[in-house]
């Protein structure tokens, strides 16, 4: 059985947070069934992807860990080129027309050639903020080397460096404040007074720095370019762009510490016990509409009345607050596998002597054959740690990096992708109970509501809102630059209009389906209706339309991307409709006109259908795929993430999807990976699913990084090559998938759970539709018990397990224990 509750936590709305379980029979107990969730590295690193990242939403740094020179390296979420924009392209209706009637007329490699007249210009960039550059003297470059180690604590959301030199023993802490808007750094020294460093900040950006007389307060000040333009042109001949100021203060102990002021650029430390680093930052950045020029934010004075607020707090205040904070959200849940492995890589002793921890990459490349479950446990935690740490509620969404980013110009501008990123970044806030941590999502979704309702009438002539694959800070809502294959998708807002919906079944928060929810929908329906052009044999149709960046051989032979009705628009078109049809009844507006049309709407959309080797067909025709193994699954998408597809209801599509997978292969980028376990568990089949899990376990060289497609680099940050951080996403959200699986009606359990490989575990505080929350525990590759508890009044769920199916009634306050055979066996009342 599962015993009461033993720790309850309650957000401030009263929002139950987690409950913990420790169940009598499980084989092990808890604090042996995994190895710390700690990432751990033997020496400092020599890549920006060996850093340990940190965050509080707002703002990031990678910790590089050096020895006798340490780099802090910074971001801030609002720092990117370029001013508010108009996304709208007045010719775009003459060449729709045209585009279409070259698709009308089988001409595909011609249509695909016209709708470059329909691309628009490209996103802006996201940009970084500077370095904290510590430098230490000489005596620290004949460290030990032995006594190195670093980590990143995601209990506690701590980055720490320790080494010795000599008899003296350095440590460091640094950890990103989401209550006090800041990062803070502790250094200290095991013998008084041995501690001497020089602290100062730079920046790649246009910028100067200078050290506040008296006051131990370094300021860095600084623009980004207000035009997407390289950057050896000229500032001054463009548009002021978005203004930044970061401000570091440096405290030292009473009475040994001095501090000094170098040509006042930089502070220098000698003789301290410790020393202690704020860093706070802000921008001119005032929201995607407002020109930052003339927002009236003065960064520097909000940066300094951040720094009044913490600079006289103790460091042990700061650390508390941040903790409360940050575990209130990641103690939600938990994660216990076996253990395989056939080394005790967490052990720390051997006979009373010390054994230095297997680093974290090290345990990556020996996943292949060791199969650890606990590096599962750390990456799903990690993915979790990851999504707290860059979005918060009042911060900017996510992008291509999460809020990490070294480069002047990153990889793919760093935007948001609208075709799969930006959505897999958000995948596991729900299931992986981090519900606040989408509130930035569905902030942006509104701000493109705003332009895309611009862009849907000038370029389309439709009512309503439209979003297209790539967007940026500004809420870019056009085409992107270049060929129709991967700029001309007019799905992206209406893919994240799934979102919304998504958020309702798991919270059942009414009020944010009338409020919040609802008219984004009703504006994306709009627009989606209008879209819908009469086509063949009675069927409503899109046209132009592509499937996410693969190209098709046209009957005639050529290569081309644009035809009509992929299978990819229409499955998202059919999710979208089926939810505001639902959230309309739940809401009393069934009877609205928009709402019949949908209704009449929703018959006419092309089915499902089979090509001729058994997959699931991409394009309404059965083309040829021009690249058999493309990374983009696009087709599926309404097996995950959406829900017309599945193995009860729709048995032989589900066996096309299965074919399709089997198609594609299981080479891509790292998002492909995740994307692909999700897929292999919906279709409940746990041995793809393990396979594509342990296929993103691949150690990636940075020096070599295009040898490689997907895996992770040594500090768990998932590869494209090169990074992105959406598949670190997508993992936690697919190991959720292979455990518990939801409608807003039915709950099944352990579906795709790979029994082998994983015979014992115990996951606790994952969330399910219908309001639910689930512990579940098994042995043996069998269900022990599992204990569900609901924020709704009444609830009426089906449980789901190997083919039984019992109906369970629920009431809110309550825990109902079941066992393995699905009869309840007891229940607990939740604290008041």
């Amino acid at each position: 059985m599962l015993l009461p509750m033993l720790k309850t936590h309650f957000h401030g709305n009263g929002f139950l947070l987690a409950v913990l379980f420790i169940p009598l029979c499980f084989p092990f107990s808890m604090a042996d069934s995994s190895d710390p969730l700690k990432l751990t590295f033997n020496g400092p690193a020599k890549h920006w992807t060996d850093a340990i990242p940190i965050g509080n939403g707002r703002l990031g740094a990678m910790v590089w860990g050096g020895v006798d020179t340490e780099i802090l390296q910074l971001n801030e979420d609002t720092l990117w080129t370029g001013i508010p924009a108009d996304y709208t392209n007045s010719d775009a209706p003459v060449a729709l027309r045209e585009v279409r009637k070259l698709v009308d007329d089988g001409k595909y490699a011609e249509a695909t050639e016209a709708a470059v007249k329909l691309s628009g210009k490209p996103s802006d960039v996201y940009q970084l903020l500077g370095d904290i550059k510590l430098e230490f003297d000489d005596s620290h470059q004949s460290y030990i080397s032995e006594t190195y180690r670093r980590e990143l604590d995601l209990n506690t959301a701590t980055a720490r460096v320790k080494y010795s030199v000599g008899d003296v023993e350095f440590t460091r802490e640094h950890f990103a404040s989401s209550p006090d808007q800041a990062i803070i750094t502790k250094i200290s020294a095991s013998k008084p007074g041995s501690l001497s460093f020089i602290v100062s900040m730079d920046s790649k950006l246009h910028h100067s720095s200078h050290v506040n007389d008296g006051q131990n307060l370094i300021m860095l000040q600084g623009s980004c370019r207000g035009v997407r333009i390289p950057p050896k042109m000229d500032l001054d001949e463009h548009p002021k762009g978005i203004q930044y100021s970061a401000v570091l203060s440096l405290q030292v102990s009473d009475g040994s510490g001095v501090i000094h002021d170098l040509n006042e650029k930089k502070l220098k430390v000698n003789g301290s016990d410790w020393a202690i680093l704020h860093l706070v930052a802000s921008s001119s950045f005032q929201g995607p509409f407002t020109d930052p020029s003339l927002s009236g934010k003065d960064p520097s004075s909000e940066s300094l009345a951040t720094m009044k607020k913490i600079k006289n707090m103790s460091y042990q205040d700061l650390y508390t607050r941040h903790l409360n904070d940050y575990q209130s959200l990641f103690h939600r849940v938990s994660l216990h596998l076996s253990k395989s492995s056939k080394n005790g890589s967490s052990s720390t002793s051997s006979g009373g002597k010390e054994v230095r921890v297997a680093s974290t990459a090290a345990r990556v490349k020996s996943f292949k054959i060791d199969e650890d479950p606990s590096m599962v446990e750390l990456l799903f935690q990690y993915s979790r740690y990851l999504l707290i740490s860059c979005s918060r509620p009042g911060t900017q969404v996510a992008n291509l990096q999460g809020i990490w980013n070294k480069n002047i110009e990153p990889a793919w501008d760093g935007a948001p992708h609208l075709n799969i990123n930006l959505q897999m970044n958000y995948w596991p806030a729900l299931p992986c109970n981090l519900r606040e941590c989408q509130e930035p999502l569905f902030d942006f979704t509104s701000f493109l509501s705003v332009n895309g309702r611009k862009t849907a009438k000038v370029n389309y002539e439709a009512s309503g809102w439209v979003a297209h694959q790539v967007s940026d800070i500004w809420a870019k809502s056009s085409p992107d630059r270049g060929q129709a294959v991967w700029a001309l998708w007019p799905m992206g807002g209406a893919w994240l209009c799934t979102h919304l919906w998504e958020h309702y079944t798991y919270t059942m928060d009414k009020n944010f389906l009338k409020n919040k929810a609802y008219p984004l929908m009703e504006g994306c329906t709009s627009f989606l209706l209008d879209w819908l052009i009469e086509g063949k044999d009675g069927y409503l149709e899109t046209n132009p339309s592509t499937s996410p960046e693969h190209m098709f051989i046209a009957p005639d032979g050529k290569p081309a991307s644009v035809s009509y009705s992929t299978t990819m628009d229409i499955a998202i078109i059919k999710e979208v409709f089926s939810s505001i049809v639902s959230a309309a009844e739940i809401l009393g507006k069934s009877k609205d006109a928009i709402i019949n049309k949908v209704r009449m709407a929703q018959s006419r959309l092309l089915p499902y259908k089979i090509a001729r080797d058994g997959s699931l067909m991409e394009w309404a025709l059965d083309f040829e795929d021009r690249e058999v193994h493309h990374r983009h699954v696009s087709h599926l998408f309404g097996l995950y993430p959406g829900h017309t597809i599945t193995v009860e209801k729709t048995p032989n599509v589900s066996k096309a999807a299965d074919n399709t997978l089997h198609k594609r292969g299981e080479e891509g980028p790292g998002w492909s990976t995740a994307w692909k376990i999700a897929l292999w568990a919906r279709l409940q089949n746990s041995e793809h699913a393990y396979r594509m899990v342990k296929h993103l376990f691949d150690l990636v060289d940075p020096d070599h990084e295009s040898d490689y497609e997907g895996g992770l680099y040594s500090n768990l940050f998932t590869a494209h090559p090169p990074f992105q951080i959406d598949a670190n996403f997508g993992f936690s959200a697919a190991i959720a998938e292979m455990l518990v699986q939801s409608t807003m009606n039915d709950l099944y359990l352990l579906p795709a759970l790979p029994r082998d490989v994983w015979p014992y575990g115990c996951v606790k505080g994952l969330k399910a539709r219908g309001g639910l929350t689930v512990n579940i525990c098994w042995t043996g590759g069998d269900l022990n018990e599992v204990g569900v508890w609901t924020s709704e009044q009444i609830s009426v769920t089906t449980l789901h397990y190997r083919g039984t199916k019992v109906a369970a009634n629920l009431t809110s306050g309550k825990v109902y224990t079941f066992n393995k055979l699905l009869k309840c066996v007891g229940t607990y009342s939740l604290p008041k």
